[in-house]
């Protein structure tokens, strides 16, 4: 009697350890699909991984997740790099996917200020798309439902097609096996539907400047600027010298058209006959010259009054305000080298 108590107290506790077991590997948040996007540093070891994946609570348990790892698999086939997780995931999903066997999105950031392309070099880096197909796209697939979208102007660059300043920053989802460029560009052009031509809608039209002037206002203003505090006062500063018809002075339109991203202006460069060559031309250039994001479209929309009519940074990248050309020559002297 005594001996069969025992073995249903040993079958109850082994039991009992099965389940803790598959609670402890169950998802964390079986109801939670948020994304989260996990880097895993080269080298990590597998107890180092748990108590990372812990800490953004997508496992349950460190300490099972490392059992796990060693009991179903060779440690060391856990990759490193950057992975899109969910709460909702078991910690075998989650293994699975940190050994590559399942991978169902990763992540494309499109910094403010990228060209189409920019984007067309980001995604043939991650190996999404082939060189050139986002850009030949731009160019020739057909957006006519995304009424916001200009006509292509007769001066208006070629390399972006009518897209360029349209096609939102931010970081998206994406499967690699699903991908597609017009699909791709099209989720982005939903994203600027939403969050510019109908979100801010209210604001563009009491404005008085059309949406595609603002549009090409900000991609100026996100060139000019390297925070949000520069940008409203930079965007007055440039509206008022539009409004005064006095030339923009931007040279990145002239970079933008004649795609020289870092080098050095020559004096040939800035005597291009191109209605993109802001020191010849007075006026906004045809089109815009980036994808600014929204704090610069915001900036564009939104200036900020000031009694300055100039401006530069300094080699720390601080930037000095002018009132007058002779107070910009002064700036000049004493903070360009």
């Amino acid at each position: 009697m005594r001996k069969r108590t025992w073995v249903v107290i040993v079958i109850f506790v082994l039991l009992g350890m099965y389940f803790w077991y598959r609670h402890e590997l169950s998802p964390a948040n079986g109801g939670n699909d948020v994304r989260s996007i996990v880097t895993i540093p080269s080298g990590s070891s597998v107890s180092s991984i748990a108590q990372l994946l812990s800490k953004q609570g997508l496992i349950r348990s460190p300490f099972f997740f490392s059992w796990f790892v060693r009991l179903h698999s060779d440690q060391s086939r856990l990759l490193a790099g950057t992975y899109v997780l969910y709460p909702s995931l078991s910690t075998p999903e989650v293994v699975n996917i940190l050994m590559g066997s399942h991978a169902p999105e990763m992540t494309v950031t499109i910094p403010e200020g990228f060209t189409v392309k920019d984007i067309d070099a980001l995604l043939a880096a991650k190996g999404l798309s082939a060189s050139g197909d986002l850009l030949h796209c731009a160019q020739t697939c057909d957006f006519q439902t995304f009424m916001f979208l200009p006509r292509q102007g007769k001066d208006a660059a070629e390399r972006g097609g009518m897209l360029e300043g349209y096609l939102f920053p931010d970081t998206y989802f994406v499967t690699r096996e699903q991908f597609f460029s017009k699909f791709f560009v099209e989720r982005l052009l939903g994203v600027f539907r939403q969050r510019v031509s109908v979100g801010l809608a209210k604001d563009i039209a009491a404005s008085g400047h059309s949406l595609s002037d603002i549009v090409t206002m900000a991609s100026l203003v996100e060139a000019e600027t390297r925070t949000d505090a520069e940008r409203p006062i930079v965007a007055g500063i440039l509206w008022k010298r539009y409004e005064k018809h006095m030339s923009l002075g931007v040279d990145a339109s002239v970079r933008y058209i004649l795609g020289k991203k870092s080098a050095s202006l020559t004096e040939s460069d800035l005597s291009i006959d191109s209605p993109y060559n802001l020191r010849k031309f007075r006026g906004l250039p045809p089109g815009p010259i980036s994808n600014p994001g929204l704090s610069s479209i915001e900036a564009a929309l939104h200036p900020q009054a000031s009694p300055y009519f100039y401006y530069l940074h300094d080699a720390n990248g601080q930037i000095h305000y002018a009132v007058t050309n002779d107070d910009q020559n002064v700036n000049r002297e004493r903070f360009l080298p």
